[in-house]
């Protein structure tokens, strides 16, 4: 019996994507044709299909439900969709769109976001070259206004102090520009978790800042990696 491969760990530690939260919704008008973009974050291929699905119902007099999405810190799963505008005029644009986008002056790298524009036909032809700009300026247009953040690779190290103690730690390490995570609490100690870079020499400068900061007395604990959002 074949063993099954082992899940291979993404080369990217940091990409762009949307903020939690609700989906973000923008909308054009070109020469009476109504483009209504929404955008959401999506993790896989179902979530990113079902915001088609779930919008081709709540629009369901639209002529077109064109898409495109981005998935993966890598990139690595790019989908678009024209929905019977001609071929290449409005699914490929969108995806260039999204996966053109600059977040940073030289950096492309949004991802875990998917986009679909509504189409409401105007009575007035586009043209191809007229189609083109309309889905590509619509998905631009609103990546212009929505919430972006940093999703970053991180490694969780843990740390356990006095109840006595935790407060004035937590302030500190807020204070030194750690990313906090989830506090826990046992009997008689807390364990405040902050999230690190996960580079070796990231984690030894942590761990001796620690040491500074209790003179000696608190061990950083290394633990498993997340994504977690850094907002900008």
């Amino acid at each position: 019996m074949s063993e099954e491969a082992e899940p291979r760990e993404s080369r990217a530690t940091a990409f762009t994507t949307l903020a939690a939260g609700p989906d973000f919704r923008h909308e054009l008008e070109v020469r009476r044709s109504r483009f209504i973009t929404v955008i959401r974050r999506t993790g896989d291929e179902e979530s990113a299909r079902a915001l088609v699905a779930g919008l081709r119902k709540e629009f369901y007099d639209a002529r077109h439900h064109c898409s495109a999405f981005v998935l993966g810190p890598d990139r690595d799963i790019q989908r678009s969709s024209d929905d019977g505008e001609p071929s290449g005029t409005a699914g490929i644009p969108m995806l260039e769109a999204l996966i053109r986008r600059e977040t940073a002056p030289g950096v492309t790298d949004l991802s875990d976001i998917s986009a679909v524009v509504v189409r409401y036909f105007g009575g007035i032809l586009l043209g191809a070259g007229g189609l083109v700009r309309a889905y590509s300026d619509s998905v631009s247009s609103a990546l212009d206004l929505a919430p972006l953040v940093r999703s970053s690779r991180l490694r969780i190290c843990s740390i356990e102090v006095p109840h006595s103690a935790a407060g004035k730690l937590e302030n500190d390490l807020r204070s030194a520009g750690y990313v906090m995570a989830e506090t826990g609490y046992g009997a008689d100690n807390t364990v405040l978790r902050i999230a690190l870079p996960d580079h070796a020499d990231e984690l030894e400068r942590a761990a001796e800042g620690l040491a500074a900061m209790t003179a000696g007395t608190a061990v950083l604990r290394r633990g498993e990696t997340e994504w977690i959002d850094v907002p900008f």
